[in-house]
């Protein structure tokens, strides 16, 4: 790739850029340890959705989603699609009650909920185990997709580049705690939009157009039809039946995955709780899965093909971005490209830098170790923290091959604690046991599926008979320990519905201890507009990708089915949900 002054010019001005915000920010973030890791909790709904979006984009999705079709055409982003539905429960069943919690981490929550030994145990196991291997794994794979661009865009040794762009994150998160991190990620996204929209238009005539890109999926793979559907038909050879069925059936409530867990957690849960109420909280996760679902797919997809006309049978298919970027841009494109990954990287990094850190902080330093210690100590400690947590990543980075096989690795290994993390929320019932019984018996069920049995989690039947292996396994074991276990005591209950005050029928004998009358805390409009929710998305994501793909009349109908949905939702809303938000 040929570097043209303005190229680097631009993103020199970018690091500057997001270097001086971090500079500006700093001295509020060290005013306090919930200034530093959840902004005072005062974040406006825009502001803290958008820098859920901006997280989600990091230099390796892209890769990833080329990847995922080259192999499995279109219908292979239900890998990540499915999740949508998790999303949308995050949105109208678990928003509000993250925000009436008032943790400052998600591990937190442990020991609102829970009691005794068992939770303050699972609270500073989970804590460390997020920080140090998850988060590891999560920066790792990050890092490696950051690596094969800079070494393809640049021609230079991938790992100095790479040390030059993670010293930006580490910089202005270590100075300006959640504050620097929100505020850029509002500019990367606005930049990474624009970025990755220019590519999709010069990757998608650089083939001939729409009716090119068809033209040479036929030609090189036999069928464009199959791989540009959403829905794959029965027998396909890009999608397995069983595949799509556990992705759209099981994964997005089984599993738990980083930026996906049912219910809420990580970053997108130390968001809604750094939001200013709950319907800033509601508004921020929905702003999320529109943007991130629906807005952002197609600009992916459409490169990704590209690529597949464009690098036909490549080795590695991820690269198949990369090359299209390198080849099809002009000058000065080239340079806010470079500059969009380096956003999207940054924008990952700078969060999950912030969010390993407030764990170690919060859930570890001050919950074990030094339980009274000033603000100043803990935001000193924070930023040591985020020290700790850039190494690891780093380590992490050098152990991955693929992208994908990392996300489908975390996958396997949360399959089955989903139900745990759902129902903790809607039934008394769930202990600590419960939560540490699914945790323990995921991890091992896959890990004894995938190397004593041999399941393949890369082969796309394998990975669906894997999931459901290590889910049968999970659930029969957490279900098991919980009624072989005590409940949990009832101060503890009691404390956390006065708190919480979670709905539904599974709290109904607590709510009558309490002297609260739990009928009149529904769920049913909540599940209403889940669904709405759900199909509202769908509408959108498919609307657009249909029309952007040249078929009019199916987009138009998907696009007014979102329309329907959205005003159902609003509805909803203004019947019920909105009388009930805490503000």
């Amino acid at each position: 790739m040929q570097i043209h002054p303005i190229d680097i010019g631009i993103v020199v001005l970018y690091f500057v850029f997001v270097i001086a915000i971090g500079l500006r920010f700093s001295g509020k973030a060290g005013k306090s340890i919930e200034e530093y890791f959840i902004s005072g909790r005062s974040l406006p709904w825009w502001l803290a959705g958008t820098s859920m979006v901006a997280t989600t984009f990091a230099a390796d999705t892209p890769l990833a989603v080329t990847g995922l079709v080259a192999e499995h055409g279109v219908a292979g982003n239900w890998l990540w699609w499915n999740l949508l539905f998790s999303g949308m429960m995050t949105v109208f069943l678990f928003s509000r009650l993250w925000r009436r919690a008032e943790v400052m981490t998600d591990v937190e929550f442990t020991e609102i909920r829970y009691s005794g030994r068992p939770a303050a145990v699972l609270r500073g196991f989970r804590a460390v185990y997020l920080a140090i291997p998850i988060n590891g794994i999560v920066m790792g794979w990050v890092m490696l997709a950051m690596a094969k661009i800079l070494s393809i865009t640049l021609g230079v040794d991938r790992w100095v580049a790479l040390a030059v762009c993670v010293s930006v994150p580490f910089l202005y998160s270590f100075l300006a705690g959640l504050w620097g991190v929100v505020v850029t990620d509002f500019f990367q996204f606005i930049l990474a939009v624009a970025g990755t929209l220019s590519l999709a238009y010069y990757a998608v005539d650089a083939v001939g157009g729409i009716s090119g890109l068809k033209e040479g999926l036929a030609l090189h793979y036999g069928s464009a039809e199959e791989i540009l559907a959403f829905v794959p038909k029965p027998g396909s050879p890009w999608m397995p039946v069983i595949t799509f069925l556990v992705y759209i059936a099981v994964n997005w409530w089984a599993s738990w995955y980083p930026g996906g867990e049912p219910g809420g957690g990580g970053y997108i849960a130390q968001r809604m709780y750094a939001a200013k109420d709950e319907k800033h909280a509601l508004g921020a996760t929905l702003w999320f899965n529109i943007a991130h679902y629906a807005l952002r797919s197609w600009p992916w997809i459409l490169v990704a093909l590209a690529s597949m006309v464009l690098y036909p049978n490549l080795e590695d298919p991820e690269s198949g971005y990369v090359l299209t970027m390198v080849n099809v841009l002009p000058v000065g494109m080239r340079g806010i490209l470079l500059a969009t990954f380096a956003a999207a990287f940054m924008s990952t990094i700078s969060t999950q830098l912030n969010l390993g850190s407030s764990y170690l902080v919060n859930d570890v330093y001050k919950r074990f170790i030094r339980k009274s210690a000033s603000d100043r100590e803990y935001v000193l400690a924070g930023r040591l923290a985020t020290v700790v947590i850039l190494l690891v990543g780093a380590v992490a980075t050098w152990s991955m091959e693929t992208v994908a096989g990392a996300w489908r690795f975390l996958l396997a290994i949360g399959a089955g604690t989903g139900s745990v993390y759902i129902l903790r929320w809607y039934w008394w019932r769930i202990n600590a046991w419960s939560e540490i019984s699914a945790m323990a018996t995921s991890f091992i069920g896959a890990t004894f599926l995938q190397v004593v049995v041999g399941w393949d989690g890369g082969d796309p039947k394998q990975f669906a008979w894997l999931m459901l292996g290590t889910l049968a396994i999970s659930t029969i074991t957490w279900v098991m320990v919980t009624f072989l276990t005590k409940p949990e005591n009832d101060e503890t209950m009691d404390s956390f519905y006065r708190r919480v005050y979670p709905g539904g029928p599974g709290w109904k004998r607590v709510a009558e201890r309490v002297g609260m009358d739990s009928t009149e805390n529904t769920i049913l409009p909540d599940l209403g507009a889940f669904l709405l929710g759900s199909l509202l998305v769908l509408g959108l994501m498919f609307g657009i990708g249909k029309l952007v793909l040249g078929f009019v009349l199916p987009g138009v109908l998907y696009l007014l089915l979102a329309g329907v949905s959205g005003w159902g939702i609003w509805r909803l809303l203004e019947r019920s949900g909105w009388k009930s938000l805490r503000t």
